[in-house]
């Protein structure tokens, strides 16, 4: 049995860093369970040279097994451990693209770049095939954001090489993001293609769509192993009128916190509660994933109750993810936030 020592990442936002250890600790414990067979145990918060690590321990894990916690959310360093002593390895994660991808865009109500990589993980590791996605050579998945605002988890999702989609009711978003995309792969000079063409159903204009197609290298792109990213600006709830059923292999969002803004229901009424559009919309989304697909969530827990969400999931047919870690997500953003997320299952 090995000891091992997690170093968080020192880039987290004050409010974010007060709940990093322990969101790290708990996604670990995911990672165990779902992707290395229950072979990590022990884990633990620890205090080494007055700074905190996450520790635990595991028969001598492999490259392969390095490979899938390198892309743990907080992740800065990996140790293996012999009492206070920390030996440095090497681990490389699934990460394709540049890491300002994710870093430069700035703006008020964006979701900790961090906790959108955690999201994401503890989501596709509870899809049926749990231990490939985050491996090294896993072939790329499909994921959906249906309120993806300005594509943060389309961002994360193509830093794995991984095919993304979104939904956005928002047109300044849309605009923003469409924008951002494409100046960031023109300075880039990344093979790629862009365009925005309106989507139509019944011969009726539905929104528009941003469709880009693009590659991490000239290698990849001579090779045919390209990205596909999708931005389609509608309602969340027209998504079934938008993607192909079962096209995706996990859709995750982040749900209007209902504090600094509302979230509208139905008939356009003004709610804080995002109960009642998350009720109106899931049926939609739970057909576009694939049988043995997850979807992820995260809510403020202040204006919606995780047992009415829970029943939410299971009235559209899911099946809520249980086991370590997957309770031990709930931190606080502000005083009037505190945030949790919920991962369930298609049968």
């Amino acid at each position: 049995m090995t000891a091992y020592a997690l170093l968080i990442h020192p880039s987290a936002n004050r409010v974010y860093a007060e709940s990093a250890v322990g969101l790290a600790a708990a996604e670990l414990a995911v990672f165990g369970d779902r992707a290395l067979g229950g072979r990590v145990g022990d884990v633990a918060v620890t205090a080494i040279g007055g700074l905190p690590y996450v520790t635990f321990t595991s028969p001598d894990l492999t490259d392969r097994d390095l490979s899938v916690l390198a892309n743990l959310s907080a992740r800065y360093a990996f140790f293996a451990r012999d009492g206070d002593l920390l030996r440095p390895l090497e681990v490389t994660g699934r990460d394709r693209f540049d890491s300002d991808l994710i870093t430069i865009p700035k703006y008020a109500g964006k979701t900790n770049e961090q906790f959108t990589r955690l999201l994401l993980n503890v989501t596709v590791l509870a899809t049926t095939d749990r231990a490939g996605p985050l491996g090294p050579d896993s072939p790329p998945l499909r994921v959906l954001d249906p309120m993806c605002g300005r594509g943060t988890t389309l961002n994360q999702a193509m830093m794995y090489g991984w095919h993304a989609s979104g939904v956005e009711i928002d047109g300044k978003d849309f605009e923003v993001y469409a924008n951002f995309i494409r100046t960031w792969l023109k300075h880039k000079r990344l093979k790629h293609s862009a365009e925005i063409a309106p989507v139509r159903r019944n011969r009726a204009v539905l929104g528009r769509r941003l469709a880009v197609t693009l590659a991490a290298s000239k290698e990849d792109h001579r090779a045919g192993r390209t990205v596909d990213l999708t931005m389609v600006h509608a309602d969340t709830r027209r998504s079934r009128d938008v993607f192909r059923a079962g096209g995706f292999d996990a859709i995750v969002t982040d749900a209007p916190y209902g504090v600094q803004h509302g979230t509208r229901g139905q008939a356009d009424r003004l709610t804080r509660d995002p109960l009642g559009l998350l009720a109106e919309a899931l049926p939609g989304w739970v057909a576009l994933l694939r049988p043995g697909g997850a979807l992820g969530i995260s809510w403020n827990t202040l204006v919606a109750a995780r047992d009415d969400l829970a029943a939410l999931l299971v009235k559209a047919g899911l099946e809520v993810a249980d086991g370590p870690g997957y309770g031990g997500f709930a931190h606080r953003v502000d005083q009037a936030i505190v945030r949790d997320l919920i991962v369930a299952q298609r049968a």
